[in-house]
């Protein structure tokens, strides 16, 4: 294919490069751009397509401003169908569409926090709330059905059900009556399916220590137990003709775990009798793998054609996909090798399944295809290009799913079962101002960590570096800490920002290393779960010291310049590293990061990390940066939103008067409050990005004693 870059076409050369997901950009052109400009464009997400016909719906968050997108084929014309102007931190989710793909249900604003409050990050000083809403595929306003959340629509179409404060409502989809309680029982109440016909209503009940999947009958006002027990069952999926449903089951809580849900435990899956709620198990996993195999996956088991299950597991190194034939319970790998499975989906007839891997290219995503009965897979898209979250059309030929490169930014895109005809869905939406030209491919690399494990990363250089010119460089740590950067745009929202922040950081002249450090995924199990990790020795640290190692070689690296920025996991690291070796990290930017994993412990009741015992807490002490902030001398920048629900803002609070009192370091800060931790307005970010850029440039472009103010 050949690309002609001059910009005299405009819109049109745009789309026209844009359409297969792959672009390189004309070098020459590149320039300079603003943090306004490289977070400009919109990201993609909640892709979901109608349960007939070829129509897709996704959410945009253009800017902050979150609106319902929708595209019908043959054409598949992207046009906005909500109208939400303001950059206000309110979220749209659960996305679901009515059976003749008329009517779309959604639900805006977030999830409540331990104070029973939903996220407010504009400071609003009315109550904030958490509401289901419908709207047309057509046009008009969208209407409210009630509070509530994870809204479902019955397979009939009439009418919708929700959950609020662990009650199901129901509500007529019309909108003529709000949501009513439909269920009371005990208990957490997730994971709500409608059976085939409508006529029965599957759930989770979580009691903490154990749970149930509870069948609640419209005919006869009855629920049934699903094969109760003292364990944890979750994730119920209904047979084709409504008759069955298998679920996943966890071993209940010990005594000393009765609020904490460990991810290393076996599972098994059942099969139950919806009508009696007499089940038996199908297969087990022969290993300690299934807490994070059935936790990660969005759709963590499945109900094919012809009596077969489809899974994941991790029990032979690597999450993989299997199928389970129910008659004769034999199981098969559908994806051999040393690769993982991220994303998948049901082809329309669940006779094939559609998956997205690094097989092949293992810092990137790429989409395959194999018969749920098994066989060779089948690669639908291989380049450059990131392509994930497939979702398959009703009418059976298309695709839709989201991709990207080191250039173009995430996108909604369909294409037929075979991989071909590849195009963007909203080509347009990627605005002019995008900087395409100006950003740079990154490089992947790999290096050695002192005990030998093999560290990937990507290589940020900046365009244009002059014969013998030393940069500054910054070391990126994602955080976590399961998440892989990749050598692209990336398919998160909060590692989206992040790589654009890379990209604005390599324009304005620094070699920036992402570093995908140990206990992420992408690398298999065993490089997942390496030994002596976080609160238990902090083992990930000596790749970042790797990472360091391997900048200070490089030639066009100024290797008394050396900053560390990331978020959450990777703000852990950033402060250690700082901590420890500040002769070695000149400065660093934290984003909100765990800072003291005994604090965490006590606070978050082991914090998910079983931080109790003595023993462990003082380890997990000597793991965090508080332990080592005698030693520590470089200037740091903290950023920090005060509603955090995933890191809690004493992390930083505690640290920053322990640096006080030592009185060695500066330190600088910069609050949002009623801000959460994946920030959710724009302006945040871009405030945020723009303090980081310049207190870098302040201490790595900064010269003698320059650097110390």
């Amino acid at each position: 294919m050949t690309h002609n870059h001059q910009r005299s076409n405009g819109v049109s050369l745009r789309l026209s490069l844009l359409l297969v997901c792959i672009f390189v950009p004309d070098l020459a052109k590149a320039g300079p751009f603003t943090l306004e400009q490289i977070l400009s464009a919109p990201f993609p997400s909640n892709l979901v397509s109608s349960p007939s016909g070829d129509k897709v719906a996704w959410i945009f968050n253009d800017q902050g401003r979150r609106n319902v997108w929708v595209a019908e084929g043959p054409a598949y014309h992207a046009r906005k169908i909500t109208s939400y102007n303001a950059d206000d931190g309110h979220t749209l989710s659960g996305l679901g569409f009515d059976p003749n793909g008329d009517i779309i249900v959604f639900v805006r604003g977030g999830s409540k926090n331990k104070l029973g409050e939903h996220p407010n990050p504009t400071s609003n000083p009315r109550k904030t709330k958490q509401t289901v809403w419908a709207v047309r595929t057509s046009s008009g306003e969208p209407w409210s059905l009630g509070e509530g959340s994870n809204p479902k629509v019955c397979p009939k179409g009439e009418m919708v059900v929700f959950v609020l404060d662990n009650k199901i409502l129901k509500a007529p989809i019309d909108g003529s009556e709000k949501g009513a309680p439909l269920l009371e029982p005990r208990g957490d109440i997730g994971a709500v399916v409608w059976s085939p016909n409508g006529r029965r209503l599957a759930f989770v009940s979580n009691r903490k220590d154990h749970s149930f999947i509870g069948v609640y009958d419209f005919e006869r006002d009855t629920i049934i137990w699903m094969a109760p027990s003292v364990d944890r069952d979750t994730s119920p999926v209904w047979s084709p003709d409504g008759k069955r449903i298998a679920f996943i089951r966890f071993p209940g809580a010990k005594g000393d775990e009765l609020r904490r849900w460990e991810r290393d435990l076996p599972f098994t899956i059942l099969v139950a009798n919806a009508e009696t709620g007499e089940g038996k198990a199908v297969w087990s996993c022969p290993d300690s793998s299934g807490g994070f195999a059935q936790s990660y996956p969005h759709h963590p088991l499945m109900w094919a054609a012809n009596e077969r299950l489809v899974f994941y597991s991790e029990h032979d190194g690597w999450m993989h996909l299997y199928v389970l034939e129910i008659k004769d319970g034999k199981e098969t790998c559908l994806t051999p090798g040393e690769f993982e499975v991220e994303d998948c989906c049901l082809s329309h007839d669940k006779t094939r399944v559609i998956f997205s891997s690094n097989k092949g290219d293992i810092d990137r995503r790429h989409l395959w295809s194999v018969p749920a009965s098994g066989g060779e897979p089948v690669c639908l898209t291989k380049g450059k290009g990131i392509e994930w979250s497939p979702v398959a059309s009703a009418g059976g030929q298309d695709i839709y799913f989201v991709c990207s490169t080191a250039f173009q930014p995430a996108a909604p895109a369909v294409m037929n079962v075979t991989g071909g005809g590849r195009r963007l869905i909203a080509p347009g939406a990627i605005p002019d101002e995008f900087p395409t030209d100006s950003l740079v491919e990154p490089v992947q690399v790999v290096f050695d960590a002192a005990d030998g494990l093999k560290i990937h990363g990507q290589l940020f250089l900046p365009n244009e570096i002059k014969p013998g010119e030393r940069l500054p460089a910054v070391i990126f740590m994602h955080g976590g800490p399961i998440r892989q950067m990749l050598l692209g745009w990336h398919m998160r929202g909060y590692y989206h920002n992040a790589y654009a922040m890379n990209q604005y950081l390599a324009g304005k002249g620094y070699v920036v290393l992402s570093v995908n450090f140990r206990s992420g995924i992408g690398y298999g199990r065993s490089f997942r779960k390496a030994a002596n990790q976080g609160p238990r020795g902090a083992a990930e640290y000596q790749d970042i010291l790797a990472a360091a190692r391997f900048l200070r070689k490089r030639p066009e690296v100024d290797s008394g310049k050396i900053g560390l920025w990331g978020g959450s996991y990777g703000g852990y690291l950033t402060a250690l590293g700082l901590a420890r070796d500040s002769a070695l990290f000149a400065a660093g930017v934290d984003f909100h990061g765990v800072h003291d994993w005994s604090l965490r412990g006590r606070r978050r009741e082991g914090g998910g990390w079983g931080i109790r015992d003595n023993e462990v807490v003082r380890l997990a002490f000597d793991s965090s940066p508080v332990a080592d902030v005698t030693f520590w001398n470089s200037p740091v920048l903290f950023i920090h939103g005060d509603d955090d629900r995933s890191v809690d803002i004493i992390q930083t609070t505690d640290l920053v008067q322990r640096l006080r009192a030592e009185g060695k370091a500066h330190v600088e800060t910069l609050v949002f409050p009623d801000e959460g931790h994946g920030f959710l307005r724009h302006d945040t970010w871009i405030r945020a990005f723009r303090a980081e850029a310049g207190f870098f440039d302040r201490f790595l472009k900064c010269q003698g004693d320059a650097c110390r103010n």
